[in-house]
């Protein structure tokens, strides 16, 4: 008799897992101490939470009993209508990681391979390996700009697709106009990531009417403070987004989260209020890192700031703010080794950083 293991498509008998961030409790039983006194910096999560609107409305709601409408047409209506673009134009998903999977699941066959301008978010690597794919990791440059020749240079008859986030998780800056009008310009399916959209007010919506290979996007997970409740969104072609549709689970976005997504946009103002709060603490956060010694800070678009440590002093210094139940990411490999990068956070939280970091890095 074959084993259980035997019989798994053999591709994913030993996929490395996505690490995600641990739960509160975890990081306080590593700390040693409760966790209501973790400072939690490492999901670039929103300090604030959603808006209050939000908690209301998922209270008084009665219809949770009902499924959610598989055609998402209240859904796509308000987004409709909060980005100016044709409601046909839209998926959501349960995350945008669900839409990352729908899309190499829609392009992507075995042995076919995506682009990645690393370091980059790990779930399009993770995914592509998921559906049998390969992922080809060209190095941006030494500031973490896209190297477009590099990334020309590697396109075969078997890429698919090239994905990069703009602002770039973990690295925080931009694509340019020109670059990605230049990597469009190959043809392949192009996804730009705007996770942290908000944060910076720089969107390539505007290229979508001249490119059928253009896909952006989206979530509510950052600017307005619903990680937990998993919604994001695809802006694409009309054509790929009505395939799209037809592929994707039916109830794949929960009525919980189309709740806290309608109650959210109703209450914009107020969660724009915080997206600027948090963007004015990372100019003075950038400002309190650069005064540190030894360590440099890389200017960020995003909620978080990645922060390049002592050389071989990386995880050291990253187990010292652990043990103080400070909890900021950590790589620990190339080209990221003894780098980190800290979600910007409450002003109190963001000081104990500063403090913690003053005295592990030391004068």
């Amino acid at each position: 008799m074959p084993s259980i293991r035997d019989l798994m498509v053999p591709h994913l008998r030993s996929l490395d897992t996505y690490q995600g961030v641990d739960p509160m409790e975890v990081m306080a039983e590593r700390a040693g101490i409760p966790p209501s006194d973790i400072i939690r910096l490492n999901g670039n999560e929103n300090p604030y939470g959603p808006s209050p609107q939000v908690t209301r409305a998922l209270g008084s709601f009665q219809h949770y009993n009902h499924y959610p409408d598989p055609g998402q047409r209240t859904l796509r209506g308000i987004l409709s209508d909060y980005l100016q673009i044709p409601a046909d134009l839209i998926v959501c998903g349960n995350g945008s990681d669900e839409l990352i999977d729908l899309i190499l699941r829609l392009f992507l066959s075995p042995g076919d391979n995506i682009i990645l301008p690393t370091p980059t978010f790990g779930m399009y690597a993770f995914t592509a390996e998921v559906c049998g794919g390969h992922a080809i990791s060209i190095p941006r440059t030494s500031e973490f700009e896209i190297d477009e020749q590099a990334v020309l240079a590697s396109i075969d008859s078997r890429t698919k697709a090239i994905f990069f986030a703009s602002p770039n998780n973990p690295t925080g800056n931009t694509a340019s106009d020109k670059q990605i009008r230049t990597l469009l310009d190959t043809g392949v399916i192009v996804v730009v990531d705007e996770t942290y959209y908000e944060f910076c007010g720089k969107s390539s919506l505007n290229l979508l009417s001249e490119y059928e290979n253009l896909i952006i996007l989206r979530t509510f997970s950052k600017w307005a403070g619903l990680a937990g409740l998993r919604i994001g969104l695809g802006v694409m072609s009309e054509n790929l987004a009505g395939t799209m549709m037809s592929m994707k689970p039916p109830y794949n976005v929960n009525l919980a989260a189309e709740v806290a997504l309608t109650a959210s946009l109703e209450d914009r103002e107020t969660l724009m209020t915080r997206v600027d709060a948090i963007v004015h603490e990372r100019g003075r956060l950038m400002s309190k890192l650069y005064g540190i010694p030894h360590i440099k800070p890389y200017p960020s678009e995003a909620n978080f700031i990645l922060i390049q440590l002592p050389t071989g002093r990386g995880k050291a210094i990253f187990e010292g703010l652990c043990s103080r139940g400070i909890f900021l990411r950590y790589f620990g490999r190339e080209p990221l080794t003894d780098f980190v990068r800290m979600s910007v956070g409450l002003p109190s939280e963001n000081d104990s950083v500063i403090d913690a970091l003053t005295q592990l890095v030391g004068g």
